[in-house]
């Protein structure tokens, strides 16, 4: 007889670092701090950025018009609204709010040649905090991310994986990318941040992330199974 298992449903996602154990910060003059902003509600947006009906519809859902610049991303009531190219962008939003936005977002864009698609499961992020921060990423990346203003957002690459950089403040970065390859950035991270401190703890101890104001409560990663 089959024994009856424990489903882990689409709200109930597991972090893909979920494996790994936060430290207790040390004392450091300058530390350099990495923690996982984990299960967030991703929405990829495609559209004309010169459809009036696609961009106003897009706008009252948000409740700020979508950011037209390169770079460039929009905190608004729904979430934080990341440019992607001419015609895509990304809303990172609270999870618990996603599928209603979704579902307003499909609503409002029905009539334009437009795309809505819900990518939560495939996405998550990680925070780095300190003096160091662009030093760090100098060793993986060829973007020059002391040119990367606050407030603004930039996609390059990090050895044979993407990933999104967005710059909340002047002390860090919060790195967006895919949870398949969650396990290879961190590790390239943590490994080129030795010799800088970097230390791994919990999101409450990295001060700065620009979506941590987006996490559900109780939203902390699940443990990994037994």
């Amino acid at each position: 007889m089959l024994k009856s298992a424990t489903l882990i449903t689409a709200d109930a996602l597991r972090s893909p670092l979920s494996h790994l154990k936060p430290q207790r910060p040390a004392a450091s003059a300058s530390p350099l701090l990495e923690a996982e902003v984990a299960n967030l509600g991703y929405i990829v947006l495609r559209g004309r950025a010169g459809d009036a009906t696609f961009m106003a519809g897009v706008a009252a859902v948000l409740g700020a018009p979508l950011p037209t610049a390169p770079r460039s991303m929009q905190r608004s009531a729904a979430g934080v609204v990341m440019w992607q190219s001419p015609d895509e962008w990304w809303l990172v939003c609270p999870r618990s709010q996603r599928d209603a936005l979704v579902a307003q977002l499909q609503a409002a864009v029905k009539d334009c040649f437009a795309q809505v698609a819900d990518n939560s499961g495939g996405f998550t992020a990680l925070h780095i905090h300190g003096a160091q921060h662009s030093r760090l990423l100098a060793h993986l990346s060829p973007y020059d991310f002391d040119r990367l203003a606050v407030g603004q957002c930039v996609s390059t690459v990090v050895s044979k994986a993407s990933f999104t950089v967005i710059r909340g403040d002047v002390s860090g970065v919060t790195l967006v990318f895919r949870r398949s390859f969650a396990d290879y950035i961190w590790q390239l991270i943590s490994r080129t941040g030795g010799p800088y401190g970097l230390q791994f703890v919990e999101l409450a101890h990295c001060p700065g992330s620009l979506l941590q104001p987006l996490l559900d409560k109780g939203s902390a990663p699940l443990a990994a199974a037994a």
